[in-house]
């Protein structure tokens, strides 16, 4: 049963415009952006076509999962950086793949509260700039030596330094594995790809079409408002997410072996989202602020729903959101004009349209009479997705609310649903509707 949940608040929250950094994919050392420059760069873009200051917002709130050592509360960091002031609070969150959606989330209620009349809000992450830490091993022998006075002690420590002690912790294949059950993201799509009887050939052609659809939205101009250029130090520019492959095909596809289970997997590099670097940043507003500075508006983000399962199954997550959160506004799945899921894998789409299609999945692990539906595949990442885009995890979820509002946009209005899952076996969405024009 869908929770019951007043829909009356003190205002609505506005989504006014938004803005995101083209995704870099990760190149097995660190990027040449941190993930506060990736914040910056999108958050000026963004600020720089409103008629407002940067600190006449109300507060910063960002999504960062794996932040470096020296970014601590970066969301704080950044409205400094943004010349928001010192009086503008600023604060990070942290929900792994919808870090960004949780930002949103966080912002929203605070508008819907009356505490807040605007707020800059989304998701920044640089994955290649993961820590790389000391093992327990090497942190134990550190503090022994620290410990050691004379300098014999020391010169006789340091004889016991062993091969074992200089192997490194990885911050981000840790952080893409779940504690609970041993498994890394890509096991558990496998898990669900086998539940549902996804292919190998089906997750080829998604993600295949996922890279043909993101290159011609680029090719069409559909990007050129919502992804702004960056500049490195060394004056090389990036227009677009370099991680898309224009002359992806299946039968390219077809040639890589699995990756997370490489004796019988179908999860393949190819048909997986990215490691990469981006950031994604809106606006959002009160309807008193709206009226105030004239602003128009992209749309409304009206309602969002958390949802948890078993962490080896995690991929299923937008079905156990989605579900919820359209029973509780009366709506079905042919009354959503447009739907993003983001794409951690072509195989974990394609399960949750299976899911929410399954009847008795939808009674047994739903708690629904009957299925909700088939999302029209015609309706679903139009532009393409992660498998294209990248995912840079703390800012996936600012990624997809925006970009469905643009796609809104272009429809003249209608109702969206932005989902994605989210790792320890969570998910989460969140209903938009599309509005054009200053609201008056």
């Amino acid at each position: 049963m869908a929770k019951s949940r007043s829909a009356s608040y003190a205002s609505p929250a506005y989504v006014v415009d938004g803005a995101r950094t083209p995704f870099l994919k990760a190149r097995g050392r660190p990027g040449p952006f941190s993930a506060s420059d990736l914040a910056l760069s999108a958050g000026r873009s963004l600020l720089a076509r409103q008629p407002i200051a940067p600190d006449q917002l109300d507060e910063v709130i960002l999504g960062c999962a794996m932040p470096s050592p020296d970014e601590p509360n970066i969301g704080r960091i950044v409205a400094l950086r943004l010349g928001c002031g010192n009086k503008v609070p600023g604060f990070t969150v942290m929900r792994n793949c919808a870090s960004a959606m949780q930002a949103l989330d966080s912002a929203v209620r605070n508008i819907w509260l009356g505490r807040a009349d605007m707020v800059l809000a989304g998701g920044t992450e640089a994955m290649s700039r993961a820590p790389v830490l000391f093992n327990e091993d090497m942190v134990n022998w550190l503090a022994d030596l620290a410990r050691a006075k004379a300098p014999l002690d020391k010169a006789l420590h340091m004889t016991r330094l062993r091969p074992k002690h200089l192997a490194p912790d990885i911050a981000l294949i840790k952080g893409l594995t779940d504690p609970i059950v041993g498994m890394n993201m890509g096991q558990t799509c496998e898990v669900i790809a086998q539940r549902f009887g996804i292919s190998r050939e089906e997750m080829d052609r998604f993600a295949a079409r996922s890279h043909h659809r993101l290159a011609e939205a680029f090719d069409e101009g559909r990007m050129d408002e919502e992804v702004v250029t960056l500049y490195d130090p060394s004056g090389r520019t990036y227009e677009e997410d370099d991680g898309l492959r224009r002359d992806s095909s299946e039968e390219k596809l077809a040639t890589l072996k699995p990756f997370f289970d490489r004796r019988v997997g179908q999860v393949t590099a190819g048909n997986s989202s990215q490691i990469t670097d981006g950031a994604a940043l809106l606006l959002l507003a009160s309807e008193a602020a709206v009226k105030k500075h004239k602003l128009e508006v992209l749309g409304t983000i009206e309602d969002t729903e958390w949802a948890a399962l078993d962490p080896a199954e995690m991929g299923l997550g937008p079905a156990h959101a989605s579900a919820p959160l359209l029973q509780r506004h009366g709506l079905g799945i042919d009354d959503v004009d447009y739907w993003e899921i983001n794409e951690a894998f072509a195989g974990q789409v394609l399960a949750v349209i299976e899911a929410l299609a399954d009847p008795e999945y939808s009674r047994r692990e739903l708690g629904l009479d009957d299925a909700l539906g088939r999302i029209d595949e015609a309706k679903l990442n139009i532009d393409g997705g992660a498998v294209a885009t990248g995912h840079p995890v703390g800012a996936s979820g600012a990624r997809i609310v925006l970009h469905a509002l643009k796609v809104l946009e272009r429809q003249g209005g209608g109702t969206a649903v932005a989902s994605l899952c989210i790792g320890g076996g969570q998910g989460g969405a969140m209903l938009l509707k599309g509005t054009a024009g200053e609201t008056s």
